[in-house]
């Protein structure tokens, strides 16, 4: 599904990332985990095309995604990746149900279609009756679900997470947490989660260990 093969990557003089290799199977739920520095959020935006690696290769679905162009690259990343990160980062003009369509807007859909996919997701997510609300009318577990809801919208081969319960309280950490498990079950869906959430490490499938910029172990729990 996901295979990461030598991948390196330096800012100056400064190697951050020595020569990653990984795979990623299709359903799975993954936790990156390490110390502060060790290359985490480097390694995720890397494998989501956020980013682009000195040296080595990322392989999603079956597509070397450093061989294409901007413009492919940028419709790939719309329509087989999703992403959720600490802060939210809704649009605070529009409303959860105009945050979650917009990606689906991107990517050529109408709105008919738009607003149908969006609505079956946000009902999933408990918040029919909160799709007309702006975020500033939401709690912090309830944006978090609407961004998550925004990742799905375009059934994306894989959803990469940066600390995405970061900013939650102790409940609403719990519940997203269990809804990464709950849309795996339900959609098929691959998650790779970069967290210093002791409590998530536990429960993924499998925990990968980073520490100065090297995998130590790749399928430890």
């Amino acid at each position: 599904m996901i295979d990461v093969k030598g991948i390196k990557k330096s800012f100056g003089s400064l190697e951050v990332l020595k020569g990653i290799d990984l795979h990623i199977d299709k359903g799975e739920v993954v936790s990156i985990v390490g110390p502060s520095g060790a290359g985490k959020t480097t390694l995720l935006q890397i494998m989501g095309t956020l980013d682009k690696a000195d040296s080595g290769s990322v392989v999603i679905d079956g597509v070397d995604v450093g061989s294409l162009s901007s413009k492919k690259l940028s419709d790939f990343r719309n329509q087989h990746v999703g992403f959720v990160f600490q802060f939210h980062q809704l649009l605070p003009e529009f409303t959860a149900l105009e945050n979650v369509m917009i990606p689906a807007f991107i990517n050529g859909k109408g709105r008919s279609a738009a607003k149908e996919r969006a609505m079956e997701l946000l009902d999933f997510m408990g918040l029919k009756e909160r799709a007309s609300h702006k975020p500033n009318e939401l709690s912090g577990g309830e944006k978090q679900r609407v961004a998550v809801a925004r990742a799905l919208v375009n059934n994306p081969a894989v959803i990469f997470a940066d600390e995405p319960s970061g900013s939650l309280d102790t409940k609403n950490k719990q519940e997203l947490h269990q809804l990464f498990f709950d849309l795996r079950d339900k959609f098929g869906q691959t998650f790779v989660i970069v967290t210093h959430d002791e409590e998530l490490a536990k429960i993924t499938d499998r925990t990968i260990h980073l520490k100065d910029g090297m995998v130590t172990s790749p399928n430890a729990k």
